[in-house]
């Protein structure tokens, strides 16, 4: 049975919220209480249940800070599924996270709150359209993204993230006259520019895109920049070329807070999902944020409603659940990334 706070207890729990600057994202008193309730049970819950709640940096700012045991980007969040030790994963973000936490935690429950949590990415991509471009292109090796399937990284030789896809491509390419890089057309076209490769010859995409990060403008950015002169201007990598052109950083979202986090400018756009922006603000109180962003319908479709549910009486539909032998096959081109992106290849 779930246990129940005492009004102390969600008090002091709204003001462990308050401390985190959850009132200056504009949180009300009544919000606050509402969620500290919410947050307590979660919390008391999870470790009456052997859980551990990983968190993308594009989830609401309550689940974040309220219940998260660890929160990062798409690599940082593998690595620590990787490690976890806990009986139960409940993974806040979308179906190809908690797929991936499954893949490297096979014997654990994992469950995702928001079922319906899904990706344009990864759904612009099935693993039966991969084993077509291999035969199409025999021999080049498939790197891919890793907002897709089980099913899709399974047929992949090795995986990447923002962070990291220009150095393992990069890599690829020292061994291969040509990669195939799926599913994010805007991300290949960037990589293809970066590393001086020509498209569709030696880098061959596919028409993937992210719904947050395709339709971004170009052309307000030089309006920003005499709006806020000084502004720092970082957009995230599944951009278009054409934005990512005139922009001071292209990268992924620890690229982003980390940028944020070594300099020093007037103000700071962060061109991404607009939880990035709520939680830079939070973490950085001190510096000054102008705000361009979009939300997604996906990763803002976890509650902390959902979230204790899924602690309380997961439905079946919650449950991840994949063939072991889907597992071990889409295992191996993450750990590959695993010691590419860390410079542990074996040659």
């Amino acid at each position: 049975m779930t246990p129940e706070p005492t009004r102390a207890q969600i008090e002091s729990e709204a003001e462990r919220l308050f401390s985190r600057g959850l009132a200056d994202l504009g949180y009300t008193d009544a919000e606050l209480l509402r969620c500290a309730r919410l947050t307590w049970k979660i919390n008391a819950l999870k470790k009456l249940k052997d859980a551990v709640i990983p968190v993308h940096v594009y989830q609401r700012a309550e689940i974040i800070h309220g219940v998260a045991d660890f929160t990062g980007d798409s690599y940082k969040l593998s690595k620590l599924c990787a490690q976890a030790d806990a009986k139960r994963i409940v993974f806040c973000g979308v179906r190809f996270m908690a797929e991936t936490a499954k893949i490297l935690n096979e014997d654990k429950e994992v469950l995702l709150p928001a079922a319906e949590a899904g990706c344009s990415l990864s759904e612009s991509i099935t693993g039966e359209q991969v084993r077509r471009l291999k035969a199409k292109h025999p021999g080049a090796p498939v790197v891919t993204y890793i907002n897709t399937s089980a099913e899709v990284k399974a047929e992949s030789d090795v995986i990447v993230t923002s962070a990291n896809a220009s150095k393992i491509v990069a890599k690829m390419f020292e061994m291969h006259e040509r990669v195939l890089f799926l599913p994010d057309e805007l991300m290949g076209r960037n990589l293809a520019k970066a590393l001086g490769r020509k498209l569709g010859s030696e880098l061959i995409t596919w028409k993937g895109r992210c719904i947050v990060h395709e339709n971004f403008d170009a052309a307000s950015v030089a309006l920003y920049r005499k709006m806020y002169p000084g502004v720092k201007i970082l957009a995230h990598s599944e951009c278009s070329p054409g934005l990512v052109s005139v922009v001071d950083l292209i990268g992924g979202t620890g690229d982003m807070m980390s940028y944020v986090e070594k300099t020093k400018a007037s103000s700071y756009m962060l061109i991404t999902e607009c939880g990035l922006g709520d939680l830079a603000r939070t973490r950085f109180p001190e510096k000054t944020f102008v705000p361009m962003c979009r939300l997604c319908p996906h990763m803002k479709a976890t509650g902390l409603e959902r979230v204790l549910r899924a602690l309380e009486r997961p439905t079946p539909a919650q449950r991840v659940e994949l063939p072991r032998e889907l597992c071990a096959r889409a295992r191996k081109p993450i750990e590959r990334m695993f010691e590419l992106a860390e410079d542990r290849a074996k040659e």
